[in-house]
């Protein structure tokens, strides 16, 4: 059973349980520890097997081979993705450096002229408009008001009173 179990125990230590239950029966616990923090919790689960001692006698190394075996593979297949992980992650870094680079040695530098110059904040300046509201009245200067008196229609009253003023001047 231990020469089973020697694979397993070179990766991390294990806590084996024996105990008596029902009717001659024999409960065996194999549980894997935690090497660190954060380590996979499937690399963690227990093996239990519950039988006669014939039918552990007979079955348990068998059981414990498969189970080492399963818990193994399971490690390596860990590792080996989260080094692909690594490694992908690598290689975009890379990517993304590389785009950068060339991005900026494909942008000429140009010179600033008067016109692409950023311009200074003036502390004078009056603050940007905001958007009128449904209900907002738009102001109007004097000037303002003189345009929108001569575009306004004359009212019903006002016509008689420039006919009567043509009859006059006839």
């Amino acid at each position: 059973m231990f020469k089973e179990l020697a694979p397993c125990l070179r990766q991390r230590a294990l806590l084996l349980t024996v105990t008596h239950s029902d009717d001659d029966q024999i409960r065996v616990n194999i549980i894997p520890q935690k090497l660190k923090e954060g380590e996979n919790a499937a690399l963690t689960t227990p093996l239990t097997v519950t039988g006669t001692a014939e039918e552990l006698d007979r079955d348990l190394p068998s059981t414990i081979v498969n189970f080492v075996a399963s818990h193994l593979s399971l490690k390596n297949t860990l590792d080996r993705a989260k080094a692909e992980m690594d490694e992908a992650a690598k290689a975009a870094k890379a990517e993304a450096r590389a785009k950068a680079k060339t991005a900026i040695k494909n942008e000429p530098a140009k010179p600033a002229t008067p016109e692409t110059a950023p311009k200074p904040e003036q502390p004078g300046k009056p603050a940007p408009a905001r958007a009128t509201g449904l209900f907002d009245a738009p102001s109007l200067t004097s000037d303002d008001h003189a345009d929108e008196e001569a575009e306004l229609p004359a009212e019903p009253g006002d016509e008689l009173r420039e006919t009567e003023s043509l009859d006059d001047a006839a």
